[in-house]
């Protein structure tokens, strides 16, 4: 896992301490658990599936979180 790239097996929580302006995108893709006490333990994965999410949308949202942190 680099540094500077975020995967779909981090945890949200952390995604979010690290880099603030993810949340606005997780928001805009509905992931709504940016926020909830599941966000300290959940991976982008396991929430987005958690909201119905396929594997194509999970890999939108991080590419989009990707280009946001550059």
């Amino acid at each position: 896992m680099s540094d500077n790239k975020i995967t779909k097996d981090m945890i949200l929580g952390d995604i979010v301490l690290r880099y603030p302006k993810t949340a606005k995108i997780m928001l805009e893709y509905g992931l709504h658990c940016v926020g909830c006490g599941a966000s300290d333990m959940d991976t982008v994965e396991a929430g987005c599936k958690v909201h119905g999410m396929t594997d194509a949308e999970i890999d939108e949202l991080v590419e989009s979180m990707n280009q946001t942190i550059l």
